[in-house]
């Protein structure tokens, strides 16, 4: 099982939590670094050394994008991703907010050719919830599932070509995980299809702001 980790606390605020993320890194999927809900308007020097720590301790880093469920204008989308890019040397974007409607695949399939262009070299899509199912093919990861651990215990549901799709190329992010249910949450990611996840205890109204259990279980 591969973890993805969205932290999205500043390093000056958790350092304690960014330093267990920098020595368990090479267990990791990829880490999300999310400055500002993006880039910011500049670099920011504590998410610069903490970007260069993990990068040096074999993370692959993911540049957090928003695309507001397609009416973010595709210009300000692609900024986002090259100064990921440029400012924390990102190895690919994580695409939050994607549209999950079949008609918003043709514009999603020219946000990712555009971030591939800028040296993506991969690109997550999180729509949070299974998409029309040319989705997963334009990506290299698909978040099919973000959501409360009472709702993913009680009402997930899997649709035919989820169940036939590789399940390195599915993910589920779930928050609200009782401490001592993570290792079940990551067994269930497992069962339904989900080679990857990212299991957190945290709540709304930001569940990612605190580091996954899972990951600090594995150094055991």
């Amino acid at each position: 099982m591969s973890l993805l980790v969205p932290l999205y606390v500043h390093p000056a605020e958790d350092p304690g939590a960014w330093h267990r993320l920098i020595t368990a890194a090479a267990r990791t999927y990829a880490v999300v670094l999310n400055p500002a809900s993006g880039p910011g308007t500049g670099p920011d020097p504590a998410f610069t050394a903490v970007a260069g720590a993990l990068r040096k301790a074999g993370a692959r880093l993911l540049g957090y994008v928003d695309t507001d469920y397609g009416t973010r204008d595709p210009a300000e989308v692609a900024d986002d991703v090259r100064r990921h890019r440029e400012w924390y040397a990102a190895d690919g974007c994580f695409l939050d907010r994607v549209t999950a409607a079949p008609e918003g695949l043709p514009a999603c399939r020219r946000l990712v050719r555009a971030a591939r262009r800028l040296g993506a070299g991969t690109v997550v899509l999180n729509p949070g919830v299974h998409p029309a199912p040319g989705y997963a093919r334009i990506a290299d990861l698909t978040v099919t599932f973000e959501g409360h651990w009472s709702t993913y215990v009680s009402a997930f549901s899997r649709p035919a070509w989820a169940a036939r799709q590789s399940a390195g190329r599915l993910c589920h992010l779930v928050y609200g995980v009782p401490e001592a249910l993570v290792p079940l949450a990551v067994r269930t990611a497992r069962t339904r299809g989900a080679a990857v996840c990212g299991p957190v205890t945290g709540e709304q109204p930001n569940p990612w702001a605190g580091l996954t259990p899972a990951l600090t279980r594995m150094e055991r």
